[in-house]
């Protein structure tokens, strides 16, 4: 995520290949503009035969403007119900336009949305590196938004522009060459001082959407960690800050809005001059007798709208700024070179040893790798403990073993043979059967892992509902005695005589509110029903008392026996004592650029 401003362009082709539903609907456009071009079109030749008809014959030099001869309502009949169809006509064309646009938009939005939120999972916790995390958070949700300001407004006046002016231009042409040539020589001037308007436009945008995503992130810091503000009683020394950005956000919005304003009042001003310039001409000609009174009206009623599109496109343009300047830090998401992923099935891991071979993971804007060259194997029916001092990679070790991201150096293994070396490194280097996990499927290697984080994830619904989440197999009740016996040896058990309704109560959004203590017991008795040959525990007795740390012992036991390699990650004793092996992370320096071009790392 840049600071430099974004580089706006008035259709991006990025959108039509990324948001399917923006083809349909520019194509959708680009034929009700043209619809809107014929009507404009008949819409002025008929008023001006109702005019004509009604007011006074044609003018000519042998006719002085005492002898007019006035028609009669009754001839214009036929001509009024024209126009009145045409009007009719086109007050369908808008509405199309509006109920259309509306709706493409909001499937745009959910696209290109969607879109992003994939790639971003396919890349895992990399893609939220150097604290890019708030930012992107704002764009896939309040930024995207904006676009709908573009998608409703700026690309149907753009799309008019680009059918409309011309075609009717081309119909004055036909008409009286004078009018054309002078609208021919002043619709120039329009792009070219909505360009001089619009570079500073684009910046106070871009710049708004900086604010915006500081805010963001600034927001999503500060609620992440009001629970330790609160314990230290620095709760209050967050709001001087919030509101500081809160005032370079209102800022930045108010120097866009007046800069949209300059925009629409020069644009206002030049278009206006330029009709009173063809209006002066007809009028001098009529007077002169060198143009009918018929071939003006039609004229002088086109000539305003050949230079609305384009004075449209110059009054909605900050609609589309903020939008487009969202989808181009989204396209530049998608645009990010995507490592490919292996496709050889995954190995079954509950016959060997997996094991991490050197593993080096570099962060950007650090100076030291975390963790440094670490070697860890994790064999069936084992239980390791990786420790180490906080900020020396533990996290990331983990996320390299469940292959969320790929180590800068070293490699994921799984050996059939687990071998005699230290830390499950075989003595023989490479024996026959060893699988990369950067050659196999991701999907079918993670299937095999249960990952309990350090913060579960709770989803809305019933406290069953939430323990049964991925759980394959035959369907277990509230009655079940295999959830009865998970619930005895993870602790919930003391948690569900606390609750109102047991096992159907519900939590999360809308429900009843869960402690730290809880939502880990809630996580662990998961991993108890979910049999997997992995298990991945992070820190998972940081929420609980004494008492529910020994149930924990006691499920890491029941998974150990159940013969699932397990995996701890701890700081405390009691964790590390029933760890049949310990290894310890720790960080060092990056590798060298040398070292990651031969193991073929793209930094």
């Amino acid at each position: 995520m840049t600071d430099s401003p974004t580089r706006v362009r008035p259709l991006d082709p990025r959108l039509l290949r990324h948001a399917r539903a923006a083809r349909g609907y520019v194509g959708l456009t680009a034929a009700l503009g043209i619809t809107t071009a014929a009507l404009i079109v008949v819409q002025a030749e008929l008023l001006a035969d109702v005019i004509a008809r009604t007011a006074m014959q044609p003018l000519t030099a042998m006719q002085p403007l005492t002898a007019m001869q006035h028609g009669t309502l009754a001839e214009a009949v036929p001509e009024a119900l024209g126009l009145g169809a045409v009007l009719l006509a086109r007050t369908g064309v808008s509405w199309a336009q509006e109920r259309y646009g509306l709706r493409a938009a909001g499937a745009v939005i959910a696209q290109l949305r969607a879109r992003v939120l994939d790639r971003l999972a396919q890349e895992g916790p990399q893609a939220l590196a150097s604290g890019a995390g708030p930012g992107l958070t704002t764009l896939v949700t309040v930024g995207l938004d904006a676009l709908q300001g573009y998608l409703t407004r700026y690309l149907p006046q753009l799309l008019l522009a680009a059918t409309v002016t011309p075609g009717v231009l081309v119909v004055v042409l036909a008409q009286d060459w004078r009018s054309a040539a002078t609208m021919a020589v002043t619709l120039p001037l329009v792009p070219v001082f909505m360009a001089l308007v619009g570079l500073s436009t684009q910046q106070f945008a871009a710049r708004r959407l900086r604010t915006m995503r500081r805010l963001g992130g600034q927001v999503l810091d500060l609620l992440a960690g009001l629970p330790t503000l609160r314990a230290l009683g620095r709760e209050q020394g967050q709001a001087r800050r919030v509101r500081e950005v809160g005032e370079a956000y209102r800022a930045a919005t108010m120097r866009t809005l007046r800069s949209a304003f300059l925009s629409a009042l020069v644009l206002e001003s030049l278009t206006t001059l330029s009709v009173a310039l063809v209006a002066v001409g007809i009028g001098l000609r009529l007077l002169a007798g060198d143009l009918d009174l018929r071939t003006g009206l039609a004229v002088l009623i086109l000539a305003p709208e050949v230079f609305l599109p384009l004075r449209l496109v110059g009054v909605h343009y900050h609609a589309s700024v903020d939008g487009l300047a969202a989808a181009s830090e989204a396209f530049a998401v998608l645009d990010r070179p995507l490592v490919p992923a292996g496709s050889a099935p995954a190995p079954d891991l509950s016959t060997g040893t997996v094991l991490l071979h050197e593993v080096t993971v570099c962060h950007p804007g650090r100076g030291r790798s975390t963790p440094h060259e670490l070697t860890l194997a994790v064999r069936p029916g084992e239980v390791v403990a990786l420790a180490g001092a906080s900020g020396t990679g533990k996290s990331s070790a983990v996320s390299v073993l469940l292959g969320l991201r790929r180590p800068d150096a070293g490699a994921v293994l799984w050996i059939p043979d687990p071998g005699q070396g230290p830390d499950g490194a075989p003595d023989d280097g490479d024996p026959a059967g060893t699988v990369d996990l950067a050659d196999v499927d991701p999907a079918g290697w993670r299937a095999q892992f249960t990952w309990v984080p350090q913060r579960p994830v709770l989803v809305p619904g019933s406290v069953l509902t939430n323990v049964l989440l991925g759980r394959d197999g035959d369907p277990l009740t509230a009655y079940s005695p295999t959830l009865a016996a998970a619930a005895r040896a993870s602790g919930l058990d003391e948690v569900l005589a606390t609750l109102p309704q047991g096992w159907d109560t519900v939590i999360g959004s809308g429900g009843l509110g869960l402690s730290a203590g809880q939502r880990q017991r809630v996580a662990l008795t998961r991993a108890l029903l979910r049999p997997a040959a992995v298990v991945v525990l992070d820190e998972p007795t940081a929420h609980l008392d004494a008492g529910a740390e020994a149930r924990v012992l006691d499920t890491v036991a029941a998974l150990r026996a159940r013969g699932s390699a397990v995996l701890l990650v701890a700081h405390r004793p009691s964790l590390l004592a029933i760890a049949d092996r310990v290894v310890v992370a720790q960080d060092g320096p990056p590798p060298s650029p040398v070292a990651l071009a031969e193991a073929g790392v793209s930094r």
